[in-house]
């Protein structure tokens, strides 16, 4: 279960890393860290919901 929701928050912080650079403006590289430091937020925030909850 661990895995599963670490790879669902690699998938949405990512995403929505990805989304947030485009907002503020970012090109391609900027866009590319932001969205890294979402998807290394959503890998915590989803392994701590897993273990937490299941």
């Amino acid at each position: 279960m661990i895995k599963l929701f670490c790879w669902i928050g690699v998938f949405a912080g990512g995403w929505i890393g990805w989304w947030l650079g485009a907002k503020l403006g970012f090109e391609f590289f900027g866009e590319f860290i932001v969205s890294s430091l979402g998807s290394i937020a959503g890998v915590f925030i989803g392994w701590k919901i897993a273990n937490e909850y299941f």
